[in-house]
């Protein structure tokens, strides 16, 4: 009796994300756009026409919601923000978002179709890689623009990356941003060890896929750069039935630093990138800023207990 009651705990504690029952849990309606070269700074500049209501406090969403398609299809074809441009690549990909709470984790679950996407042939090892992007209230950039508040101009393929590797960053860390992006300089040693201790940065959970086998997760934080945390507590399921994937990524809870702690009663800023047709670094889709809560309250994104 023992040994059965283990085996059953240990298929029970072994049941993956893809099981739950996801059919009562509601979908958000979430489009990531092509964005180019569509920089922090060019949002904050007089190149973007909102940049005054931007400087004034309103978020992205205030104004760009429901314009997802329209501007992802003025980018992808190069009249605006893109001087490499990738022949018939879509402007946009629709996903419906689930969210859910069950064994102490946080699943999050994107069904999308990817469209007809060209080869890149920029990552040879993925054709598609899926990623959140996690605040816990700490960035107001992040409440206010999303992943925007990584996205430099002098990141590697901007417009002032020249040759850099340079990845996201947050421009807290930086002793000189401006217009061309903050550079390499950092602030003292200090102020960046008071923003690492409460929890001044990004988190980001990635899934890694390639039809025909299993998804690999990532997860880490963006902070003076990109980082990946190995082990992480990131794990990533993920099918392809026909043109649709449905992937989920998951998470405790309660995870040690540098992850959140995500609880009951408090937003959460989240945004969301994928990357299709073996692309990289930026040439990916993205989506605006959503708010994100456990249980209940008045976020986009309402994570029920399963």
């Amino acid at each position: 009796m023992q040994r059965t009651a283990l085996s059953v705990l240990m298929v029970l504690a072994a049941t993956p994300a893809l099981a739950l029952d996801w059919a009562g849990v509601p979908a958000k309606e979430v489009v990531l756009f092509y964005p180019g070269q569509s920089s922090l700074e060019w949002v904050l500049s007089g190149d973007h026409g909102g940049s005054g209501k931007v400087k004034s406090g309103k978020a992205c969403k205030e104004c760009h919601l429901g314009e997802e398609k329209d501007m992802g299809a003025t980018l992808v074809s190069g009249s605006k923000n893109e001087p490499a441009v990738i022949p018939a690549k879509p402007a946009a990909i629709t996903a419906g978002v689930k969210v859910a709470q069950e064994g102490g984790k946080l699943h999050v679950r994107l069904e999308f179709k990817e469209g007809a996407q060209p080869n890149s042939k920029m990552d040879p090892d993925f054709a598609t890689k899926v990623t959140l992007m996690l605040d816990d209230g700490k960035l107001p950039e992040a409440a206010q623009a999303g992943c925007w508040g990584t996205c430099h101009e002098d990141a590697a393929k901007m417009p002032a990356g020249g040759g850099a590797d340079r990845t996201k960053y947050l421009n807290r860390t930086r002793a000189k941003p401006g217009r061309q992006g903050a550079g390499d300089e950092l602030v003292a040693a200090a102020d960046l060890e008071k923003m690492q201790a409460s929890g001044q940065l990004m988190e980001y959970w990635q899934a890694r896929l390639k039809p025909g086998a299993a998804a690999q997760a990532a997860g880490g934080t963006i902070f003076d750069k990109r980082t990946e945390v190995k082990p992480s507590p990131v794990t990533a399921e993920a099918s392809l039935a026909g043109d649709t994937w449905t992937v989920t990524l998951s998470r405790p809870l309660a995870a040690s630093a540098p992850f959140k702690a995500i609880e009951a009663g408090k937003t959460y800023n989240v945004g969301f990138a994928i990357h299709a047709g073996h692309t990289a670094r930026r040439f990916h889709y993205v989506s605006l800023e959503h708010s994100l809560m456990l249980d209940k309250g008045d976020a986009d994104l309402i994570a029920v207990k399963k």
